[in-house]
């Protein structure tokens, strides 16, 4: 600590002895201005107590006419400055914590921190994305300036420092993050939501994961998405064979990350992604000692319109990303023929079984049902007039003790079409196919 800090500090305790407050403004920023101001040096203190009252411990200390400035006081050197402290029990929080002074602002101007008219809310003008944040080659996302002050001018800022940390894997300046944290219900209440989506938009698929963590830990996801964020404390196992407990939460990061190796660049699968088990918040059940989620896809899909409405997405978006929500479980089941062909025929089936691979790959689980939907998948793109039934006409002759004739062709092709229905799989199941429609239609 330089001396002229030490000084402060001991104007500060003096006045602390004496029953007021004190307090050094900004010290951070501070120490900042004053290694560049030369033999300028200057220093501001905060205290509530007046003038009068601290010209008995200071006999030097010189009046001000400023508005705001108490007096100051000039020793070995540093020009210091007492500024008034906000004892209104009705102010804003903001006001009561002094973090910036009229000197230290005019500093900060000279520096290139903080553009000049920074006062003003609104500055008419076009604006640099990057214009705010420090260069990035400090290895850091960092707010210019006193980081409440960034906010204060622009609270989408926020966002856009997880974009950045998000798409460039950097982490943010801990006292920016600070700032983000303390402002979140400004950052909810006075950033429109279209700032939000554009901000979100510009996160690439392969870093929303990485965004959305950053929302939850700000508390910002739980005013965007209470629904997600409330994920957290729903609790399932990760995999049965090791009976480990997670956050459902946790598992759609963990999906959101899995899901772009397979199909990068894909946005809208990553926000299906996002949403895929929410759901669950709604249809969670304890018994048999689990938790149990019975239809949370379909009730997930319903719930995920309502979300994206509220976010304001496009009506084709809101669509697609439902279709995924509502299918997404579909190839965890070992389907039939009839199963896969069905599941093939939605628009959206690639992305569904990239979804399921990414859940698979989040939970270190089993590839079984996966890989018998792929054998089956592989069957479905023989052609119907191309499969050929499981008994032939000779056999079904042997097997209903029928002759020859046209019956047995009909018999064959029903054969054909339960097969292909799903509802025929193997030769014992053929077997009594056969047997029961002969029985059925009295032939």
């Amino acid at each position: 600590m330089s001396q002229p800090f030490k000084d402060a500090v001991g104007f500060c305790k003096t006045i602390m002895r004496n029953g007021f407050d004190a307090y050094v403004v900004n010290v951070r920023l501070q120490a900042l201005t004053l290694d560049e101001s030369g033999d300028e040096k200057e220093l501001d203190i905060c205290t509530d107590a007046g003038l009068t009252e601290l010209q008995k411990y200071f006999p030097n200390l010189e009046p001000s006419n400023d508005k705001g400035t108490i007096g100051t006081l000039v020793e070995s050197g540093t020009t210091f400055y007492f500024y008034a402290a906000d004892v209104d029990d009705a102010s804003y929080i903001s006001e009561a914590v002094s973090t910036m002074t009229p000197r230290l602002l005019k500093r900060l101007e000279l520096r290139g921190d903080i553009p000049l008219s920074s006062v003003c809310p609104f500055i008419p003008k076009a604006k640099e994305t990057y214009a705010d944040f420090s260069d990035f080659a400090e290895g850091k996302i960092r707010f210019k300036g006193d980081p409440d002050q960034a906010l204060k001018k622009d609270y989408s800022l926020a966002y856009r420092a997880m974009r950045f940390s998000a798409n460039f894997d950097k982490e943010i300046d801990a006292n920016s993050w600070a700032a983000i944290v303390r402002n979140a219900g400004h950052i909810l209440e006075f950033v429109p939501m279209a700032e939000f989506l554009d901000e979100w938009h510009k996160v690439e698929a392969e870093a929303m994961y990485r965004f959305f963590e950053l929302l939850f830990d700000s508390m910002l996801l739980h005013g965007l998405i209470p629904e997600v964020a409330a994920l957290s404390r729903v609790k399932q196992i990760k995999n049965p064979e090791t009976n480990e407990e997670e956050t459902v939460f946790q598992h759609t990061l963990d999906v959101m990350k899995a899901y772009p190796e397979e199909l990068p660049y894909d946005w809208k699968g990553t926000v299906a992604c996002l949403l895929h088990d929410v759901g669950k918040l709604l249809t969670a059940e304890y018994y048999d000692g689990k938790w149990n989620f019975l239809q949370h896809h379909r009730v997930g899909a319903k719930a995920t319109r309502r979300i994206l409405k509220r976010l304001r997405f496009e009506e084709q978006d809101i669509d697609l990303i439902c279709e995924l929500v509502q299918n997404h479980m579909r190839p965890h089941f070992m389907l039939t023929d009839k199963g896969i062909r069905r599941l093939r025929s939605l628009d959206e089936y690639p992305r569904i079984m990239e979804m399921v691979k990414a859940d698979i790959k989040a939970r270190d689980g089993s590839w079984r049902e996966f890989n018998h939907n792929l054998k089956m998948a592989e069957r479905a793109n023989i052609p119907d007039n191309e499969i050929e039934p499981l008994l032939d006409g000779n056999q079904i002759m042997e097997l209903t003790q029928l002759k020859p004739g046209p019956v047995i062709g009909m018999i064959r092709d029903e054969l054909l079409k339960a097969q292909i229905a799903g509802s025929v799989n193997d030769l014992d199941e053929a077997e009594t196919f056969v047997k029961d429609y002969v029985t059925k239609n009295k032939i």
